[in-house]
């Protein structure tokens, strides 16, 4: 076999469809645009949702709720701060300087993925899994995590408001007429 004697497989290319070449072609003319009106038109590139001209559907349908803000935080795990030497002072602009994260501003997050081999590391981030601060307490280290964020204050008042409610739940077992489930 020699380069001049390639040929792709039989039926794996298929001539692609000349329009509007005369009557007889059955693709003639209008090309198969139809008639008149915008699509028919040159350079007409209908768009997702394009419906001639109605308003859309995605227009017509009401619009209901609201996408809630999160924090997004930046994840760095324990399995990653094998590179660090053993009493390492880290925070977030050591970890924009090693390369873990990218950004200054945004929140970082410890947790617990891979091992961690290091000895008396003190990590200061905005949030941390418990396992992952169980991992670095374990090796004589420490982490530290700033006093109040967003996150933890709305945490902390929904834990409030369902202690509140199992405390008026409890008082409200002593008041007559209320049954108790053995």
């Amino acid at each position: 076999m020699k380069l001049n004697e390639l040929k792709p497989a039989a039926g794996s290319k298929k001539a692609r469809r000349r329009v509007g070449r005369g009557l007889g072609s059955g693709r003639g003319k209008t090309a198969g645009r139809g008639q008149k009106g915008q699509s028919s038109r040159s350079g007409f590139s209908q768009g997702a949702g394009w419906e001639g001209g109605r308003s859309r559907l995605i227009m017509r349908l009401p619009k209901r709720g609201f996408s809630k803000p999160q924090l997004q935080f930046q994840i760095v795990n324990v399995g990653d701060l094998g590179g660090f030497e053993e009493g390492t002072a880290i925070d977030t602009e050591t970890l924009v300087a090693v390369g873990l994260v990218r950004h200054r501003t945004r929140p970082v997050k410890l947790l617990a993925g891979g091992t961690l081999e290091v000895r008396g590391l003190a990590i200061e981030v905005d949030a941390c899994s418990a396992a992952a601060a169980r991992a670095v307490a374990d090796l004589g280290g420490s982490v530290t995590v700033p006093a109040a964020t967003e996150a933890t204050e709305v945490q902390a008042a929904s834990e409030e408001g369902s202690s509140s409610d199992e405390a008026a739940s409890s008082d409200a077992g002593d008041a007559p007429g209320t049954t108790e489930s053995a």
